[in-house]
This record gives C-alpha cells, sequence and structure tokens, in this order.
C-alpha cells in the first residue's frame, strides 16, 4: 500500500481504522474532507475515529499522569500568582 496523500481513499482509511492506526485514519479523512468537505459519511467516520482517539487517551496512563503534572503546574502557578496579589494589597501605599 503506498502511502501517498494523491492515492489516500475512505476504503484506505478504514482499513488504517480497522488494524488500529487511528491517527493515520483520522489524517486520511481530515484530507478526503478538505477535497470534499460536504461529504457527510467522511465526517460520520472522523467523528467516530475522534471519538475512539479520545477514548484511548483517557485509558491511557501515560497521558493520564502528564495531564495531572501540567494541572499541577497550573495549580501551583495559580497559587504563586494569588500570593503576590495578595502581598502586593499589603504594602502600603506611598502618598
Amino acid at each position: 500500500m503506498t502511502d501517498h496523500p494523491d492515492f489516500y481513499t475512505k476504503t484506505m482509511a478504514k482499513v488504517y481504522a480497522d488494524q488500529g492506526y487511528l491517527d493515520k485514519a483520522a489524517e486520511i479523512y481530515k484530507l478526503l474532507l478538505k477535497q470534499e468537505p460536504d461529504r457527510k459519511d467522511l465526517v460520520d467516520e472522523l467523528s467516530k475515529i475522534e471519538k475512539q482517539l479520545s477514548e484511548k487517551a483517557l485509558s491511557d496512563p501515560v497521558l493520564l499522569l502528564g495531564k495531572w503534572i501540567d494541572f499541577e503546574l497550573k495549580y501551583n502557578n495559580l497559587k504563586k500568582l494569588k500570593n503576590i496579589r495578595n502581598a502586593l494589597h499589603k504594602v502600603p501605599k506611598m502618598s
């Protein structure tokens, strides 16, 4: 099978999806939709693939850990900003 965008088809995307290559299938559906944006069948298939990808991401412990670390960093940054704001409010104003 060739891996060139000129040869991408809906069937090829389905084969990739059936084999578990969801990212590649989504890529093909997106390229096909750029060529034919009014094709509801392609929109439906892409939607199905993207749903599977998001479900897969939610069950991947490595991705979940990464998200948790990201949230923890953001939370700590917010706490620091809040402390700075509170400290600035306590500084006496010069007249």
